[in-house]
């Protein structure tokens, strides 16, 4: 099945080889998490997301905003985000544009009939993007390396910034190798003005039951000539967020998921709690929520993660929390809107439940 992937082979498998992360045959955090379900708590969880009554699913429309009008004008403060859905972010940083872990397919999963399903449709479609100067891809889970997206994207003639071995799947989908850029930890790379540099996370990786944790993963910096921004990918909390404050800091956008989580799946997934004190580690900045309000991967309700952070935030902790679609510029941020209070919801039916391939993710 093409949509799994391909394994790393030669140099490339060489250089993964080289990273002080891997050992015998698999990357690893720095810390030893748990990348899993809790001890004692698989009956339990199961039993929640299988039957539990929250509303995972939006029963309404979700607000879409299209974002066509304002990507033609001018970004004034030289830094402009546009969230498309879970963590796929349109950045526009000192006259360059980036797009983070670019997912528009109705499914991720490696099959298109099974899977979680898309809440809302993308907002705009591939074809309708602005030029893009450079696609980073944090690690190779479906809901952020997605295939059907890679192959539309190809013609693009965009690079490709990614983790070690991620570079295989790309390559083996038509991607062409000199287009592709594996980072290791603390390695850079430049493109136009923008550099590039993979940092710590702590999380896991894999398409398939045989290759768990055969490429790496990362949290990604992209740093410009004024501005520098912040892309989590997916993580626990850890304490390597400091290194990176002092290493690779100070940020003006800091991008933490903040979904798809529950106590019981270990430190692979920050949850929005926990989202908070990561932004306090990394010194502060405007804090863009990701990795929610458009797949059901967990047994939260859908806009928890929403509610949760507009709840506990505090003052300087400034929430950049734009509709799907909205392009928005973070210094001219002033205040929340609420909008997944618009969505008409029942109570009354607990969410559909669909197959998730990887625990909290």
């Amino acid at each position: 099945m093409q949509a799994l992937g391909s394994k790393a082979q030669g140099a490339r498998l060489e250089r993964m080889k080289a990273s002080p992360r891997f050992k015998d045959g698999t990357f690893h955090n720095t810390s030893p998490v748990s990348q899993g379900l809790k001890k004692g708590t698989a009956v339990s969880t199961m039993k929640e997301f299988l039957w539990g009554g929250q509303r995972r699913v939006p029963t309404g429309v979700l607000p879409i905003v299209s974002p066509l009008e304002q990507w033609l004008r001018p970004v004034q403060s030289g830094l402009r985000a546009t969230w498309l859905g879970h963590s796929t972010v349109l950045l526009e940083v000192d006259g360059m544009r980036v797009l983070t872990d670019p997912v528009w397919g109705e499914r991720i999963s490696p099959l298109p009939f099974a899977g979680p399903k898309r809440f809302h449709p993308a907002p705009v479609k591939i074809e309708q993007l602005p030029p893009i100067d450079a696609v980073v891809i944090s690690h190779d889970h479906y809901d952020h390396l997605d295939y059907a997206t890679i192959l539309q994207l190809i013609p693009l003639g965009v690079p490709f910034i990614t983790s070690l071995g991620v570079g295989a799947h790309l390559e083996a989908w038509g991607v062409p190798p000199e287009r592709i850029t594996e980072l290791d930890w603390w390695e850079s790379t430049q493109v136009g003005r923008l550099t590039f540099t993979a940092a710590p996370s702590q999380h896991f990786s894999g398409r398939g039951v045989a290759d768990r944790n055969r490429t790496a993963w990362s949290s990604i910096v992209v740093r410009g000539p004024r501005h520098a921004v912040f892309f989590s990918g997916d993580t626990g909390l850890t304490h390597e967020y400091v290194e990176i404050r002092q290493r690779l800091g100070p940020f003006d956008l800091i991008m933490l998921e903040v979904g798809a989580w529950d106590p019981a799946w270990g430190d692979i997934h920050l949850g929005p709690e926990n989202a908070l004190k990561a932004h306090e580690l990394l010194g502060g900045g405007a804090f863009l929520p990701v990795h929610w309000g458009t797949f059901n991967l967990a047994i939260h309700s859908w806009d928890e993660p929403a509610e949760t952070l507009v709840k506990l935030a505090p003052t300087n902790a400034p929430l950049v929390m734009p509709r799907l679609g909205q392009p928005i510029e973070p210094r001219q941020v002033q205040s929340i809107d609420p909008w997944w209070r618009e969505v008409e919801q029942t109570e009354t039916e607990p969410a559909p439940v669909e197959a998730v391939t990887e625990p909290a993710d």
